[in-house]
């Protein structure tokens, strides 16, 4: 600006000089002429140059600022080389700079009351156990934590949180809080992704989506209690993707290689008997040390589920892996599942058959009676399914009579299902023979909650001792 400020100054004091100059000589004035297009080409180029540097100026000061101000939103480095060791420490984890997780979860609350007292309540009176017939229940309590690390590394997981009301189990195992899952995925693309940590084991579509709100009845189906007991999660790592087949089909997999079940206690008994199926046998209530393997072998779990058009899906399951801590005694779970779906009718089911090599013998190879079965050996083989019916409905006049309560993403659904399932088909009639029929019907204000009346027509201990003991459910269940 100062160089400009000059030669507007001499240019000013020629230009005044002019007329002076022309009466004197003509020479002199066309001499003026050529001095003053010199000169204006002169400040012409000089305000050029003093734009341009006030813009690099500019541009180079935005640069330094924003430079500064990524400098101080940039959290500090947290690794062990950092020199962040002292009482702050626990601050300056990256997370704490810029959160990026979500939390949620869902909870779900039962009153149930029976027929006969089945329902059991830990009380013991000469070896026989004593049942109430109803009760309350805070089933579950289950936050979720999913965060995005990057755009393609992701983490979520489940602790679940069962029957809160109390501290410690009865049976003195205090397992009542656990991962449900926990999982660290690497987005590579849609056909192939990678997941590790305690994996969903993909048998069956229910273990997959067992959430209580997402479910019409307040019950599991038996077959995923007792033949897949869910919920089965076990730890391990694979890969899951999608593919689509043609325009309107679609293809997706899970394959997982994990640490597998264990059939056996830490002194050699076996925990797979009539009544208690599979549960015992999960890793998650494993009783090795830290719910780890308890031999060297892994089980591979996988899942194929296709859809050829929109409302259909037929998916196919296997697991198998050793589940003895010294010998080979492999444990294999095959399941199919199916949705079919049309406007508001739904159909859905579940078939599972278990082969647990064996099991009818102790780890030493002598036959192996069942404690809970008497006169029989523990099972190898066991099967199950169901089969359920939904119709969803809102009537007109509901929302016309109380619009704030029943709106247009509110539903009622009328539910119809048959459960059958025998935990030893080599000596049907034990405590795991039960078929069972349900009526229910359910309500969501939003299609997250649902308030659900269960009647069940239980029919137990098999055909030839078969037991009518029908049970009332009343529940609530919302994800938050």
């Amino acid at each position: 600006m100062r160089n400009i400020a000059i030669i507007g100054a001499l240019s000013a004091c020629l230009l005044c000089s002019a007329p002076f100059a022309a009466m004197a000589d003509e020479r002199t004035e066309k001499a003026l002429e050529e001095r003053i297009k010199r000169l204006e080409q002169l400040v012409e180029e000089l305000v050029k140059h003093e734009t341009k540097e006030a813009k690099t100026e500019g541009k180079e000061e935005g640069k330094e600022k924003i430079a500064v101000a990524k400098e101080v939103e940039k959290p500090p480095v947290y690794s062990f080389e950092s020199t962040s060791g002292g009482g702050k420490a626990v601050y300056a984890k990256p997370f704490v700079s810029s959160p990026k997780v979500t939390l949620g979860g869902y909870m779900d609350f039962l009153y149930q009351s029976a027929k006969n007292g089945n329902i059991q309540n830990g009380v013991v009176i000469n070896n026989t156990s004593i049942g109430t017939s109803s009760t309350f229940d805070q089933q579950r309590f289950v936050p979720f934590f999913y965060a995005d690390i990057t755009d393609r590394v992701k983490i979520a997981a489940e602790l679940e949180i069962e029957h809160g009301v109390r501290s410690v189990s009865n049976s003195g195992s205090g397992i009542e809080v656990s991962l449900e899952f926990a999982t660290i995925d690497y987005l590579i693309n849609e056909k192939l992704n990678f997941r590790g940590g305690i994996v969903l084991d993909p048998i069956g579509k229910f273990n997959l989506l067992h959430d209580s709100p997402l479910n019409d009845l307040s019950a599991r189906p038996l077959v995923d209690t007792q033949v897949i007991p869910s919920t089965m999660s076990e730890g391990g790592a694979g890969f899951y993707g999608t593919f689509y087949p043609s325009r309107l089909s679609k293809l997706d997999y899970e394959l997982y290689v994990t640490n597998g079940s264990s059939g056996y206690q830490t002194n050699g008994t076996p925990v797979i008997t009539a009544a208690a199926s599979l549960l015992n046998a999960r890793q998650r209530v494993s009783t090795t040390d830290d719910g780890l393997d308890n031999n060297n072998g892994k089980t591979v779990v996988g899942r194929l589920a296709f859809s050829p058009i929109l409302g259909i899906e037929l998916g196919g399951s296997g697991y198998f892996g050793n589940d003895s801590p010294t010998n080979y005694r492999p444990l294999s779970i095959i399941a199919a599942d199916w949705t079919f779906q049309k406007g508001p009718f739904q159909l859905i089911g579940e078939a599972a058959s278990a082969y647990i090599r064996h099991n009818s013998q102790d780890l030493f190879g002598n036959p192996a009676p069942d404690p809970t079965f008497p006169g029989h050996l523990l099972p190898q083989r066991m099967g199950g399914f169901y089969v359920q019916a939904n119709y969803h409905f809102m009537p007109d006049v509901l929302k016309s009579w109380a619009p704030s309560h029943f709106k247009d993403s509110s539903t009622f659904t009328g539910v119809l299902r048959w459960d059958q399932v025998n935990s030893n088909l080599d000596a049907p009639g034990g405590p795991g023979d039960v078929q069972r029929l349900t009526l229910g019907i359910n309500f969501r204000p939003i299609e997250e909650t649902v308030f659900r009346i269960d009647y069940q027509f239980n029919y137990e201990d098999g055909k030839l001792n078969r037991i009518n003991n029908n049970a009332l459910d009343l529940s609530i269940a919302t994800y938050f």
